[in-house]
């Protein structure tokens, strides 16, 4: 098969395993910028050009789109998809799972558990929606990643000046309880073809809250309840993703879906669990893209 795996950054480790993993069982991987992928219409068919030059046939694209890239990534997801090649991904999954608040909104109306949480704008009732919750609490930027533009407050005082300041760089923030008993840690579980293939236990360091591997955290293999499996395969089917990172609080009230990662990091599950995830989704791609597309 020639397989794409749409990056920014070939040198990623995500990127590299997944290109390891492909070439082993055999197949031509072509590593792809979305923002060099040129879409074209022409005679009413879409065709795709990369560096102005026109695509060989691809039988499967890997999306791998940062959040950064996201828009002109979807665009270019759904070319492909136009032009008849399998993605592991679609562009309505990744734009829903991508959004944190359209996200939870969504997982929420259909019965998953997530934190309680309110999506706030207008800095004249910052008073009255911080009376909904207890301290501490989280106030997180709408597009924080790896856990950046993420601050606990811990008390009111404090949450006050935290809004102010993100609202005068017109950001839009969700406040969301602190689930005190997680203990600073998350599960983050890893669905390929709606089967768990892959968990660990992310543990923040001492006086961090954020369980993020890039904000130093530490992480475990761990097992999950059956309620946890439950919930994690339940989300990721809801919202369509083939693949995913499904990051899990335990709570009192029971497991809560904080967030789904329609494009998850392989780096700190694969070193930590020692499978080999992009592996998983190469046999995936194996099993349901039959028919590659002239491009």
């Amino acid at each position: 098969m020639i397989i794409g795996i749409l990056s920014r950054n070939p040198g990623l480790y995500s990127t590299q395993s997944l290109v390891i993993a492909g070439r082993k069982r055999g197949h031509r991987i072509l590593v792809l910028d979305p923002y060099q992928c040129s879409q074209y219409i022409l005679n009413s068919q879409p065709r795709m050009y990369y560096q102005s030059k026109p695509l060989a046939r691809l039988d499967a694209i890997i999306p791998r789109i940062g959040a950064t890239a996201t828009e002109i990534g979807a665009s270019v997801i759904d070319h492909f998809v136009a032009a008849g090649v399998y993605t592991t991904t679609t562009a309505a999954s990744l734009l829903k799972a991508r959004n944190k608040w359209v996200c939870s909104q969504f997982l929420s109306t259909n019965g998953i558990a997530v934190p309680d949480a309110c999506l706030h704008f207008n800095s004249e009732f910052n008073d009255h929606v911080l009376r909904r919750f207890s301290f501490p609490l989280i106030i997180k930027l709408l597009k924080s990643t790896q856990g950046m533009g993420v601050v606990k407050a811990n008390d009111k005082s404090q949450a006050l000046n935290i809004l102010e300041a993100f609202q005068r760089l017109d950001e839009q923030v969700i406040i969301q309880e602190f689930i005190q008993e997680a203990r600073g840690s998350d599960i983050r579980v890893l669905v390929v073809d709606h089967k768990v293939v892959g968990v660990m236990k992310r543990q923040a360091k001492k006086d961090e809250f954020r369980s993020n591997l890039h904000q130093g955290a530490t992480a475990k293999p761990t097992k999950l309840t059956a309620d946890e499996e439950f919930i994690a395969l339940n989300a990721s089917r809801l919202l369509q993703l083939s693949v995913a990172g499904v990051d899990i609080l335990r709570s009192d009230k029971g497991p809560l879906v904080l967030e789904v990662n329609a494009s998850p990091g392989l780096e700190g599950i694969e070193q930590t669990t020692k499978i080999s995830i992009s592996e998983k989704i190469i046999e995936m791609i194996e099993q349901k893209a039959h028919h590659g597309a002239e491009l």
